[in-house]
């Protein structure tokens, strides 16, 4: 080495995974866009605040998946390299006290190099929350989908049971993804899709590989229109078989759509989430999703 030279020293990168949990009401959904309003945006300005660096795509935040505007999460889960070292809670309180209210990281830990909290994932877990009634609540605006009702008037739970029962297994969900998608494949596996009703509430959980971009929301409207008598259960099969966004009912609410649960190899030892702080029962959440269907 001359003179003229310097030595360049390169920082050893960890790797943090990072449990989320969000309200997804004031924000314009997970991925970045030049407002800043979105879920990664934030979360990535406080992780730069806290290890006191400035955002690069070396630090980029990857998460298991990228929530639309309006949906909530409960157990998203996100990793990011970082050049810094720091005990577990100490990331945890540390990017808390630079986000909003709206997001809180509730757990980290570091984690193999191998890990990637997109393709790691082994399967994804989403929960509904469904208001019926004549009048929708305000207590629980943006936090629940609402369907209006007439007094006397009920949905055909069990006719949405049955439809449901047949979207279990590997299909083509191409009449339920939006023109907006950008997966390489329609091709999806339901491990699990059950349906509680506790009236005027109605929960919907939904557990898979991999899912469509508005895929959940587009399968509950289908749900909804059946229900409400408009279509038989056997319309779910047709809609399978005609592989065309067109036939399908319009996209459902957000508003009570929650990205529950990620699922990941037992080795990399990530933390299950905190299903009690939400608005679905915690007994039927976690008695649910802790089901092995794969």
């Amino acid at each position: 080495m001359t003179s003229n030279e310097t030595l360049t020293i390169k920082p050893i990168l960890k790797r943090i995974a990072l449990g989320v949990q969000y309200d997804g009401s004031y924000f314009n959904g997970w991925q970045s866009q030049v407002d800043g309003r979105t879920i990664q945006d934030n979360i990535e300005k406080a992780l730069s605040r806290f290890i006191a660096l400035p955002s690069s795509p070396k630090n980029r935040v990857i998460t298991a998946g990228r929530t639309d505007t309006g949906v909530h999460a409960l157990g998203q889960v996100v990793h990011v390299d970082v050049p810094v070292s720091r005990l577990p809670f100490a990331w945890v309180r540390g990017v808390n006290s630079y986000l909003p209210s709206s997001i809180r990281i509730m757990w980290a830990q570091e984690v193999p190099g191998d890990f990637d909290a997109r393709f790691s994932a082994q399967e994804r877990a989403y929960s509904y929350l469904l208001y019926v009634g004549p009048i929708e609540p305000p207590i629980l605006d943006k936090k629940v989908g609402y369907l209006m009702l007439p007094p006397g008037k009920e949905l055909n739970i069990d006719f949405m049971k049955q439809a449901a029962a047949m979207l279990i297994g590997e299909h083509d969900f191409s009449s339920f993804r939006s023109s907006e998608c950008q997966s390489k494949t329609p091709i999806k596996t339901l491990y699990q899709f059950e349906i509680v009703a506790d009236l005027p509430k109605i929960y919907f959980f939904i557990r898979g590989n991999a899912f469509l971009h508005h895929m959940i929301r587009n399968i509950i409207a289908c749900l909804l229109f059946i229900g409400q008598g408009k279509n038989p259960p056997e319309w779910i099969l047709e809609l399978l078989e005609k592989k065309n966004r067109a036939f399908a009912a319009p996209t459902f609410s957000p508003d009570g759509l929650y990205l529950t649960r990620v699922g990941y190899p037992n080795h990399f030892n990530i933390p299950e989430p905190n299903l009690a702080c939400g608005l679905f029962p915690h007994h039927d959440l976690v008695s649910i999703f802790n089901k092995n269907y794969i």
